[in-house]
């Protein structure tokens, strides 16, 4: 029996909907990071992009677990001395950037090359429940019914 190697012309991408209201924040990144990658096809290849798009709503909504919420720091640096900077979660997800959480964390879940920042670019994130992209016709996943543990109730 021969290895199947799928070829760029066979690649068939699907739309994804996935509503961040409550989900927790690192489950939510890992399911993420599988569907960008097509590690749920049977036709995976590791050298191409063969994953689907993914359309993340509320994402000013995601949440984490225990006293993370309130302990958690994000970090950065400017690149001059001295330049560390400092931000907690609960302050960025309230502020205008808070996608950069969910794409931040599913971008860690991924590997740093080439093709995984393309990759990326088939994620859109958006903080309300609106989005443009209703022609695609995403299928919604409930992936909050995956397990008890995906989401936070409060």
């Amino acid at each position: 029996m021969k290895t199947y190697s799928l070829k760029q012309k066979d690649i068939k991408k699907k739309w994804y909907l996935i509503n961040a209201e409550g989900l927790v924040l690192g489950r939510l990144a890992s399911k993420i990071s599988m569907l960008l990658r097509g590690k749920h096809k049977t036709t995976f290849t590791p050298h191409l992009d063969c994953g689907d798009n993914v359309v993340v709503i509320n994402a000013q909504k995601v949440r984490l677990t225990g006293s993370k919420e309130r302990k958690k720091v994000y970090f950065k640096h400017t690149g001059y001395p001295g330049g560390l900077k400092e931000q907690k979660f609960s302050d960025l997800i309230k502020g205008k950037n808070s996608t950069s959480v969910v794409r931040k964390a599913v971008e860690r879940m991924m590997s740093s090359n080439a093709l995984s920042k393309k990759q990326l670019s088939n994620l859109k994130i958006f903080n309300s429940d609106k989005h443009n992209l209703e022609a695609q016709k995403p299928e919604n996943i409930d992936f909050a019914s995956y397990n008890r543990k995906n989401s936070v109730t409060r």
